[in-house]
């Protein structure tokens, strides 16, 4: 049960949610006004706040900068409007708000929006699981690399995993974390970590992250770590870009480098691995909207090529970047094309894309960009589309089939 502060200056409002959020089990507290919403986040903090924009005394936008200049925004805030604009919604997210929602406010909607909020607000050991290649069950390539991390973990205590700056080591290091056992991010801790820390890992995986960017005191903090994983029954997983060798010349401690490079597994980048890119991005969706970083949103078919065309130069950072912006941007649950294409662009996309692809896929790729960019120029219209094709409509709708294409029909009643 969450403590949940309803601010809305409309009776039938604050009654109706609060009848919707007492039904799930809710403590429900009403607030009229900003000055009551004031007095009620005063006596208590709440688990979650629903504010509305428009209200007589102060409005919600400028409630929520109060709160964030005082310090007291440290609860999620889910902004309501009925009269909502983009420019609204944006400059509440920005401010610290979680979420947007238009009234009338659909149930389903409410009551998802609410249970993303107070995931994000929950206790570290309650929040949802992490992404990890166990998630990814559609790919051979990912499988096997899951299978052989397991194999490995069941061997040693230590894994290195070989990879560049950007890549989803984490991602692979999660895949061996057990339900209900602790996880401990070791370059987190910025002092020296205690043995206290370490016993609360007790059966778990210490995450050491990329140990090149390592300062002496996390250095440090390894080799304490690392000397202890028998006593603590844990594995500690690790990613570098570097060798021994190079890390030796920075000044690394020979014996602990002997230690943490005894079993290596290379990690593919992921511009080898654009074929799973798709649904690796479900998976980093579902996870940032279960955490509630972002509304719910799911990839369009369209938008799955444009996907598997990018060549992924800042790697999983770089796919992690492109989906938060694009998600928290949307104004409905779908991610089309139009919404990422902007995004991929200015993270580097060439403009001829497939260039290192053999002849077929190459152009097969740049077809896809093709019809892309003149299906949403003419509006999803099959026949301007035809005119600007020069294709006639059969061959047309078979062309859109093949390259796996959403066939649009929206405006085909205003020919």
């Amino acid at each position: 049960m969450a403590r949940i502060l309803v601010v809305d200056d409309e009776m039938g409002i604050r009654e109706l949610l609060s009848e919707i959020l007492g039904d799930e089990g809710h403590d429900v507290t009403l607030a009229e006004n900003a000055a009551a919403a004031r007095s009620a986040r005063q006596s208590a903090r709440p688990d979650l706040v629903l504010l509305d924009i428009w209200m007589p005394d102060t409005d919600g936008i400028s409630l929520l900068k109060e709160w964030a200049s005082s310090g007291q925004l440290n609860m999620p805030v889910i902004m309501m409007s009925g009269h909502g604009t983009i420019d609204s919604a944006v400059e509440a997210t920005r401010i610290g708000a979680m979420d947007f929602l238009e009234k009338p406010i659909a149930l389903a909607k409410l009551l998802s929006s609410v249970k993303r909020a107070l995931a994000r607000s929950a206790p570290a050991e309650h929040r949802p699981a992490a992404p990890s290649l166990a998630g990814l069950g559609r790919s051979a390539t990912l499988r096997d690399l899951r299978r052989r991390l397991e194999q490995m973990a069941g061997r040693s205590r230590v894994i290195m995993l070989r990879c560049g700056p950007s890549s989803f080591a984490e991602l692979a290091a999660r895949t061996l974390a057990t339900p209900g056992r602790r996880w401990l991010d070791l370059p987190s801790i910025t002092g020296p970590v205690t043995q206290e820390q370490l016993d609360a890992t007790r059966g778990g995986v210490i995450h050491a992250g990329d140990i090149a960017t390592m300062s002496r005191m996390q250095q440090k903090n390894l080799s304490f770590a690392v000397d202890r994983l028998d006593r603590l029954d844990a594995r500690l997983i690790a990613s570098c870009a570097p060798g021994p060798t190079e890390l030796h010349l920075a000044g690394w401690d020979d014996a602990l480098l002997s230690r943490l490079f005894e079993v290596v597994l290379p990690l593919p980048p992921l511009a080898d691995l654009r074929d799973e890119v798709p649904e690796l991005a479900d998976e980093v969706l579902k996870h940032l909207a279960d955490v509630g970083e972002i509304p719910a949103r799911r990839l369009t078919d369209a938008a799955r090529p444009l996907l598997r065309q990018h060549g992924w130069p800042g790697g999983y950072v770089e796919l992690v970047s492109v989906l938060r912006s694009a998600a928290l941007a949307a104004l409905d649950e779908e991610l089309d094309a139009p919404a990422l294409r902007p995004l991929l662009r200015s993270a580097g996309q060439s403009a001829l894309p497939g260039l290192d692809q053999p002849l077929r896929e190459a152009r097969e790729a740049f077809e896809r960009l093709y019809f892309e960019h003149h299906m949403e120029r003419e509006g999803g219209n099959m026949t301007r589309l035809a005119e600007r094709s020069g294709l006639e409509r059969t061959h047309l709708y078979r062309k859109l089939k093949q390259l796996g294409l959403a066939i649009g029909r929206r405006t085909e009643a205003h020919d």
